[in-house]
């Protein structure tokens, strides 16, 4: 217990000062990475981390903030594609195709944090997710030698969901030990849509 409460501590601390909650005070930079969660909730709602993370992004682009786009998610089966949602949710909101590059191997925030420098070749990058997830997202990021900062994107409302909340403060201990001591492997070799042939045909 005592070793999960500082790491949450160290973490929080460690990467406030590269958070950002307010589009005036941000810094520019030109490449986003948006970190994917399913489009829809556990009952099959509409999941407003998902909502939030995307009107997040298309404000930033809008705002001149952002100039292109990399949506990491999960793409671990043909039915399941957070990058492609997050695609097509964003061209409803007004944000032109050709600047989101999808990652579909963003099964874990670590991999999306890695595969974001080793594949898609970005270290200077901002981050858009809830400041719950960022300041993890943040400290892989800087352990790994890359230049991020990050924009938090509009909190879900008190108690919208208590097990994401409870999952990320384990998660958090999880992510000093990948970046110090187990060092996960990233698959940073390919970045294949699954099911892509079977849509095509």
């Amino acid at each position: 217990m005592v070793f999960i409460l500082l790491c949450n501590f160290w973490v929080v601390y460690c990467t406030r000062q590269y958070s950002y909650f307010s589009i005036e005070s941000l810094p520019p930079n030109d490449v986003a990475l948006v970190l994917g969660t399913s489009k829809k909730s556990e009952k099959g709602t509409e999941n407003l981390f998902f909502k939030y993370r995307m009107e997040a992004t298309a404000r930033l682009f809008k705002e001149g903030k952002i100039k292109y786009i990399i949506l990491s998610g999960n793409n671990d089966s043909q039915y399941y594609n957070e990058p492609l949602d997050m695609q097509r949710a964003l061209l409803n909101l007004g944000i032109p195709e050709n600047v989101m590059t999808l990652d579909y191997a963003g099964f874990r925030t670590f991999d999306s944090i890695v595969r974001c420098k080793k594949v898609f070749n970005q270290d200077n990058f901002t981050i858009i997710s809830q400041n719950f997830h960022n300041a993890r997202a943040l400290y892989i990021a800087h352990n790994e030698g890359i230049n991020a900062i990050s924009f938090a994107a509009q909190d879900v409302p008190d108690g919208y969901s208590f097990r994401t909340l409870v999952r990320e403060y384990l998660a958090r201990p999880k992510a000093v030990l990948d970046v110090h001591i187990l060092r996960p492997a990233a698959d940073v070799t390919s970045n294949i849509q699954i099911g892509k042939n079977e849509h095509d045909e």
